[in-house]
């Protein structure tokens, strides 16, 4: 054996696939990676490890992984890739995606990207050297994760907030300034399983551990739900009615914070009459929640000395994620929960760093305000939804895959897709965006192993790297971290590295002052007033200091205003409710409620039809997305797609325990394996997403199965909400259950 040497690293995508942010170990021995362990030195995750940073040995030395760039040399689908070399597969993408630019516009190529992960800094720095305006995560319908959340609370509150559980903080729960939240509403989430945006799943359960009660706000029963003080067990899609509900009772009681929205609040006047439509029997009728559970929540959670909520994806997939999202931020500022300890604390990046143009604003500052205006005229759309045109860089999904089929009011030819499955993953009515993008010119994908995309679409294959193949930085929130590349497999390159080598090729000039993807880490840490060498000299994370990326109470200090005066980064220096940015937008300013588009109220025959609500998107701490099918050790704790069905409704369907069923509506069939449960109700089925099997024919028509499994082919879409942000129909969608009969599969 020879010498095993430890570095501290950032546990980010690719490999886990998550969000990132761990403080992970690696083990290198003789130049292999032998070993993943949590870093005990790191605030974020202390030590801790989920599943698949401990199989990422498994990950990054599989068989089947693509280890050098492939072209296609048969026809779509077929499934015949030959190796190239690196030059000659980057030649073919700037000579196929030069050839469209020439010919129809630089907007005519979209970049696809996946949710979360180590992408939006990559592939914005591609799309806009290349000069399209089209960055989208195509098939999720409304960019229906965690935008809707952003949009709604940075146009209200003019930053971004996330319950505090003293991550802002070096010492962590030691810290003498941080108090634990006596009251956390986890709102659409089960947290021990999973890792959310800019958050750490187990810090809910850490503050558990010193004192917090939970208010659970979840359809099922999970292991969240089972130890809260209150489980409200509401009907998926009606999250909206039930925010204003509980503000109604705030208000009208008079159990809100009196001094701060006072001070502090502009348009408390208006959400006080707009939550008045939502006495509390209505709100019972509409949710299925008890009235005595509503008050009871609403009441705890105003009357605790502090509060805080953390809430999931089901909020951005709700009718109207945007507005929904906006009638709970109302909760937070009407009790004084804003940027107190163990409240929501304003959420900062570390040393005001970005590792990307993140916002409008940010945009304008590095590119200037002329090309973000001609990138408007352009980007999908903007026309219909004006929020696109204001509010970060996205291109609309759901009119982009009508405009890949219409070519109104311009053509789309290419697509250039990084972290993404589109078909096998995020796109709802998957059939249609498999038949629609099969008629593009020219698709390049990266990625690390073949999916039923890669299959399906791709001419040209580029090999991404794992985490540990990799240099770059996180700063989302806090810390800012490094990621240190310490190993390398075959050809394999970051994502990083492939797209700031395309970039200078399509913008020389634009780029010169870069001659490494590393001086561009620099730049962007210029803030901080460390190197990307300094940062990993440091033990790769630093903390903010004491200033606007500290907490508590910066708005009393002048730590959130250009101006240094007290307020809030608003028009108007307070935390808009009545919002005026929507209100520019041709929007509603004020939060509302929009009854799901399948139900037994919207769509009564329908439901007669197919009685049961499917909520799909599960989180697997084994899984992210539709990785990992291929990992040996995960595979093995949950080999097949499963749905969980109520005893009640097994017997109902005479459906037995492990029995494969198809899930089904008039947009096809799917199967499952069932699982009876008690946590669902008898009117619900609960299923994962993302499923295909990597063991089967890749070549189509099989594609992996994926048309066995991706649940995605029987979710409705495109549906956006009314602001463009948020509606995707992925927890509300009707079904019905149907044994597997010969023939029929």
């Amino acid at each position: 054996m020879g010498k095993i040497d430890v570095y501290p690293t950032t546990a980010w995508s690719a490999g886990t696939g998550c969000h990132g942010g761990c403080g992970q170990n690696l083990f290198v021995e003789d130049g292999k990676l032998v070993k993943v362990e949590g870093n005990e030195d790191h605030p974020w995750n202390q030590g801790r490890s989920c599943p698949r940073a401990l199989a990422m040995t498994q990950y990054v030395y599989h068989e089947d992984r693509i280890t050098q760039p492939q072209i296609r040399v048969g026809e779509r689908g077929e499934g015949k890739f030959e190796p190239i070399s690196w030059d000659e597969a980057l030649d073919i993408c700037e000579e196929r995606m030069g050839k469209i630019r020439d010919e129809h516009g630089a907007e005519s190529v979209i970049f696809v990207q996946g949710t979360g992960r180590d992408i939006g800094g990559p592939i914005t720095f591609l799309a806009y050297s290349y000069g399209s305006p089209n960055w989208v995560q195509l098939g999720l319908s409304g960019h229906s994760c965690y935008t809707p959340r952003l949009g709604a609370m940075k146009t209200t509150l003019g930053e971004f907030a996330v319950a505090d559980c003293s991550q802002f903080l070096e010492k962590r729960y030691e810290d003498p300034e941080w108090e634990a939240p006596e009251y956390i509403i986890v709102w659409g989430q089960n947290p021990p399983n999973t890792c959310p945006d800019g958050f750490y799943g187990p810090w809910i359960v850490d503050c558990m551990q010193r004192g917090s009660k939970i208010i659970s706000v979840d359809p099922r029963n999970t292991w969240m739900s089972t130890r809260a003080e209150y489980h409200l067990q509401i009907r998926p899609g009606t999250d909206g009615a039930l925010a204003l509900g509980m503000l109604n009772i705030i208000i009208e009681e008079e159990i809100y914070d009196k001094d701060f929205v006072e001070k502090w609040v502009d348009g408390f006047d208006a959400i006080k009459e707009r939550a008045a439509e939502y006495p509390v029997d209505k709100v019972a009728a509409i949710t299925e929640i008890p009235a005595a559970d509503i008050q009871a929540a609403a009441r705890a959670y105003a009357n605790a000395k502090q509060a805080a909520i953390q809430w999931g994806v089901p909020i951005d997939m709700c009718p109207d994620g945007t507005a929904v999202a906006h009638a709970i931020s109302c909760l937070w500022t009407v009790t004084g929960n804003i940027d107190i300890p163990g409240g929501q604390v304003i959420a900062k990046p570390a040393f005001g760093v970005t590792a990307y143009p993140f916002s409008s604003e940010e945009l304008i500052e590095l590119y200037g305000k002329d090309l973000i205006t001609r990138m408007n005229e352009k980007r999908i759309g903007a026309d219909v939804y004006p929020m696109y045109k204001h509010f970060r860089g996205w291109a609309s999904p759901d009119v982009t895959i009508e405009q890949i089929e219409t070519g109104d009011p311009y053509p789309i030819k290419g697509a250039w897709i990084q972290t993404a499955n589109v078909i096998g993953g995020q796109a709802a009515r998957a059939k249609f965006h498999y038949d629609a993008m099969k008629k593009l010119d020219f698709v390049a994908i990266v990625d690390l192993f073949h999916n039923p995309t890669t299959m399906a679409l791709a001419d040209i294959i580029l090999p991404a790297a794992t985490f540990p193949e990799k240099n770059s930085f996180r700063s989302w929130w806090t810390p800012m971290d490094s990621i240190k590349k310490r190993v390398q497999v075959g050809e394999c390159r970051s994502d990083w590295e492939i797209n700031f080598e395309l970039a200078k090729r399509f913008n020389p000039e634009g780029l010169q002052r870069w001659a490494t993807v590393i001086d561009y880490f620099d730049e962007r840490m210029e803030p901080s007033g460390m190197t990307f060498e300094d940062l990993e000299a440091k033990g790769g994370w630093a903390m903010s200091p004491e200033g606007p990326g500290r907490p508590y109470r910066r708005y009393e200090k002048g730590h959130l205003r250009a101006d240094g005066k007290p307020g809030f980064n608003t028009p108007s220096g307070k935390v808009e409710i009545y919002n005026k940015s929507f209100e520019e937008w041709g929007m509603d300013p004020l939060p509302f409620y929009t009854e799901p588009p399948q139900s037994e109220a919207s769509t009564p025959d329908l439901f007669k039809k197919y009685p049961l609500v499917m909520i799909t998107g599960a989180r697997s701490n084994l899984f992210f997305h539709s990785e990992h099918r291929q990992i040996p050790w995960l595979r093995e704790k949950e080999p097949d797609p499963t749905v969980e069905i109520h005893p009640d409704t097994a017997k109902e369907y005479n459906i037995y325990d492990g029995e494969w069923v198809h899930l089904e509506n008039d947009m096809g069939h799917i199967k499952r394996k069932t699982v009876i449960s008690l946590k669902v109700k008898p009117n619900h089925v609960q299923t994962l997403h993302g499923w295909f099997k990597p063991e089967a024919e890749g070549a189509e028509p099989n594609l992996f199965n994926v048309w066995d499994y991706q649940v995605n082919q029987i979710i409705p879409g495109p549906q956006a909400s009314k602001s463009g942000f948020g509606g995707g129909q992925y927890k509300t969608t009707l079904v019905r259950l149907a044994k597997i009969t010969e023939g029929s599969a």
